[in-house]
């Protein structure tokens, strides 16, 4: 594909096994053309340190000066692209993105509900008033009520959009975070329980 990227593994991993995947899309800071930035994300430098972390990861690499939204259409591609891997489960695809990648973690969703089980924004926002279509796609979203960089409003006029929708999203709030909210989510293994227990809606 046409994103440098990281691909990382679970543990006793079996090439004829389907594997729940995670979709990571990393915030501003990490952007570039150096995937050692990449693999040092907090993300990646905290779920490693998990006992037990039975996800495919996937992490693609946005170039320096650029945004997911710049490179969407590529994006967009990599998601349908690993959907279709021998060793994932197409019902079991989440994505996940902070900052940067939170917004685009709305936005891919918005456009390819039917590719994800269940999404991870954190500490982001987006188009609400496409909201409506997540109806079938579990949100769980997280922001910093401290938050100068990305306003904590971005990610309730999103939540609020969907439950108007008729659709399942809740908002934790970190009362004293400001636009770090994603440490406190990575480090929470209630998140990935969570994750795991979403299936691909087929309504």
């Amino acid at each position: 594909m046409c994103f440098h990227h990281v691909l990382r593994l679970p543990q006793d991993y079996r090439e004829d096994h389907r594997y729940p995947l995670i979709l990571f899309l990393h915030g501003a800071g990490t952007r570039g053309d150096d995937l050692g930035m990449l693999e040092n994300n907090p993300f990646f430098k905290i779920t490693e340190a998990y006992e037990d972390f039975p996800f495919l990861v996937a992490a693609p690499q946005c170039r320096a000066n650029e945004t997911w939204f710049d490179r969407f259409e590529t994006l967009t591609a990599f998601a349908e692209h690993l959907a279709l891997r021998h060793d994932v489960d197409p019902d079991r695809v989440y994505l996940m993105g902070a900052s940067m990648g939170g917004y685009g973690t709305w936005q891919l969703a918005m456009s390819r509900p039917d590719l994800f089980a269940a999404i991870v924004p954190i500490c982001g926002g987006g188009m609400y008033w496409n909201a409506a279509r997540l109806m079938h796609v579990p949100v769980w979203a997280f922001h910093g009520e401290r938050d100068s960089t990305v306003l904590v409003g971005e990610s309730e006029k999103m939540v609020a959009a969907v439950h108007r929708a008729g659709g399942i999203a809740e908002l934790t709030v970190y009362p004293e975070n400001g636009h770090d909210a994603w440490t406190d989510t990575y480090q929470n293994p209630e998140v990935f329980a969570w994750l795991l227990q979403q299936r691909k809606c087929h309504a």
